[in-house]
């Protein structure tokens, strides 16, 4: 039986907000515990609660405090609570912008119910989401021309252990399928992890596979 992970939703159209949390409420070990039209809102929210949600699904424009300035707040003062972005712009650039702000995944508004809940399970299990489309475009090279990538010696800092671990959290292993794989603990597997993070200046596991798309450190059948 999978855990149950708790949800918060942000979204300022009242009948899209309705009407989503009731569709992935269908979902038994989906539980969701906050709403809220606005960033402001749903801080305020927050402030009160004991224990904060597990993941939060997050509209880019909203009224009074918008997705990114909501994020920067979060991140800064709530880093636990994991972020899915809702959003009508799909582009390349705005997945990488907020991945950059800390986000775990990105998910369009017309997204299917399933890949919703695909999204929500691969934040919580494996720290972040990407659909097949933005994986192909991050790989193209595509972004490589429009941000600068910083390669100077922290590429050459990357251990061929932290390689192989790298690999298998953008095939979108968990933690304890990559230690059984690799004959490793789950804690040295965790060190590298950190590692990885510190060297590459990621902000968590989805800015990990930001950068080892853009600098072709993997490559991914997607």
């Amino acid at each position: 039986m999978k855990h149950t992970i708790n949800i918060a939703v942000a979204e300022d159209q009242v009948l899209f907000r309705e009407c989503f949390i009731a569709n992935i409420q269908k979902f038994e070990h989906i539980n969701v515990v906050v709403e809220a039209g606005n960033g402001k809102e749903l801080i305020t929210r927050f402030s009160k609660m004991e224990k904060l949600p597990d993941i939060l699904l997050l509209d880019l424009s909203m009224p009074e405090m918008n997705g990114l300035e909501t994020t920067k707040y979060l991140k800064e003062h709530m880093p636990e609570v994991r972020i899915i972005v809702l959003s009508v712009h799909g582009d390349e650039k705005y997945v990488v912008s907020m991945v950059q702000h800390g986000v775990n995944g990105y998910l369009a508004k017309d997204a299917e119910l399933d890949t919703v809940l695909k999204a929500i399970d691969s934040v919580y299990e494996k720290g972040f989401f990407f659909n097949d489309t933005m994986l192909r475009g991050l790989q193209s090279g595509g972004l490589q021309k429009k941000y600068k990538i910083s390669r100077f010696n922290v590429l050459d800092t990357i251990t061929r252990r932290e390689r192989e671990v790298l690999e298998l959290i953008c095939k979108e292993f968990t933690t304890q399928e990559i230690a059984e794989k690799l004959f490793l603990s789950v804690r040295t597997v965790d060190g590298h992890r950190n590692n990885l993070l510190e060297k590459t200046g990621a902000r968590n596991t989805a800015g990990l596979v930001i950068f080892a798309l853009k600098n072709d450190l993997v490559s991914l059948d997607v």
